[in-house]
């Protein structure tokens, strides 16, 4: 399921001026059954104040400070009683405790104002957190989101060394000091060569992504960016540990005159050769081939996705590069063992996007080889964000009302997890599950992973597979 900041956390770090802000307690949404936290008596809503004396300002420190085999914690219980508690444990031992938020200082709001940006290609009037700039290095460190380098102070830096915090995920984008600054429209942007520097001289790592848009970065400029970073990318602890090269994202919700062009299948191409090339030589030089694809440029170009060997460990999978290969080998392998026939007839309706609807095609012909089942996978496009091609987690609840409209959806509709926000069941345009299950003809089950899915077609309609 998508993620996003909550708003809580970053109206915090608006309404903060320059200064170092002073960390709010951390608040305890769970604790682990077990747990040390458990045996002293933690429950949600307390708040954890300090650990040691030090107001730990994000899960990072308090990661870090609960290393320590003495601590003393101070806390707040829910109804504003204050406790001291001391306790012993092994340097191992976490306190099973899970927080609202991983930030207790705010969140770090991006500086850049980048023509391409996603945020501000979305309609006005929706919740605040969909319209947070996430610039922030922690979380990058603990959730691999990505960040460009521009609004990090010395404080900062120090930090990074300090606590070892590696690797990061950076947009790149550019390493050409101009044409960095100028995607950016930030003149912070272009230190990125000496940034990169930094990280190499203290044995600390980060995996890049450039964002290609057509006319801009493409061609020659990304030819040399993608040089430049395999420069980073030798040795027993290479800098830069991967390259991921995705197509700009481009809403009708865009200023009309930003000169943006989207990619197209000839420019998909385009890139794959250019790519591709870059990929054996560096497989020669480097013994990796460094640099990868998302899984949308074969998909717009018409081309095969590349054989899973290809991808090696998969380093970024979580940005769309080798995520469907994976997703295919995984549904291969819940496909393995199928049933001849099930007991009860079954007829559903499996929901992804268009682009990748016919990439997902054998696996569907697989399952309705077993007698009874009949499977139908529908690809849809959407008219809320104005893509034909989109991918499953661009999906919004009004694509799916519009989308399918008038069909016959069988016993069940399957609904992809990735279209819902990580812990609540509401899609990107603000409608909640509840709402669209009122408005469809038949059940909607919500599916989570290639296992899920296999069992799911294969379970009657209301039973959990």
């Amino acid at each position: 399921m998508w993620n996003e900041p909550t708003a809580g956390v970053a109206v915090a770090a608006l309404e903060q001026s320059n200064q170092a802000r002073q960390p709010q307690p951390a608040v305890v949404a769970a604790v682990e059954a077990g747990s040390i936290g458990e045996a002293l008596g933690f429950e949600p809503g307390d708040q954890l104040i300090s650990i040691n004396g030090v107001r730990p300002r994000d899960l990072i420190d308090y990661r870090y400070l609960c290393v320590e085999e003495e601590l003393i914690l101070e806390v707040q219980d829910a109804a504003g009683e204050q406790h001291r508690v001391e306790l012993e444990k092994d340097a191992d031992d976490g306190l099973g405790l899970a927080f609202t938020e991983a930030l207790f200082d705010g969140l770090r709001q991006c500086n850049n104002r980048c023509p391409f940006c996603f945020i501000d290609q979305q309609p006005p009037g929706h919740r605040d957190s969909l319209y947070l700039k996430d610039d922030d290095y922690r979380l990058s460190f603990l959730y691999g989101s990505y960040l460009t380098l521009t609004n990090l102070g010395e404080a900062d830096w120090q930090r990074i060394e300090q606590q070892r915090l590696s690797p990061l995920f950076v947009s790149v984008h550019a390493t050409e000091p101009a044409l960095r600054s100028r995607l950016l429209v930030n003149p912070r942007a272009g230190r990125l060569l000496e940034q990169l520097a930094w990280f190499d001289a203290r044995d600390l790592q980060i995996h890049a992504q450039v964002v290609v848009c057509p006319g801009l970065n493409d061609g020659d400029a990304l030819e040399r960016t993608l040089r430049d970073l395999s420069r980073f990318a030798a040795g027993e602890w290479p800098a830069v540990l991967s390259a991921a090269v995705v197509p700009v994202g481009l809403t009708r919700f865009r200023p009309v005159d930003d000169g943006l062009i989207s990619v197209d299948p000839t420019c998909a191409r385009e890139v794959i050769g250019q790519v591709e090339q870059l990929q054996a030589e560096f497989q020669q030089q480097l013994g990796t081939r460094f640099v990868w694809m998302s899984d949308e440029w074969y998909l717009m170009a018409g081309r095969p996705l590349p054989p899973r060997a290809d991808y090696e460990d998969l380093p970024q999978q979580e940005n769309g590069v080798g995520s469907i290969r994976a997703f295919l080998e995984a549904l291969d392998q819940a496909t393995e063992e199928l049933p001849r026939t099930v007991d009860q007839p079954r007829c559903c309706t499996w929901v992804v996007g268009k682009i990748v609807a016919k990439a997902l095609e054998p696996v569907v012909r697989k399952l309705n080889s077993v007698d009874g089942i009949s499977l139908r996978i529908q690809g849809l496009p959407s008219a809320y964000w104005g893509q034909d091609q989109v991918v499953t987690g661009l999906l919004t609840g009004n694509d799916l009302l519009e989308g399918l409209k008038g069909l016959d959806l069988g016993d069940e509709l399957l609904l992809p997890s990735v279209m819902l926000r990580q812990g609540q069941p509401v899609f990107l345009d603000d409608m909640t599950l509840e709402d669209l299950r009122k408005q469809l003809p038949v059940p909607v089950r919500i599916v989570h992973g290639a296992a899920d899915i296999v069992a799911s077609v294969l379970s009657p309609v209301g039973k959990s597979p």
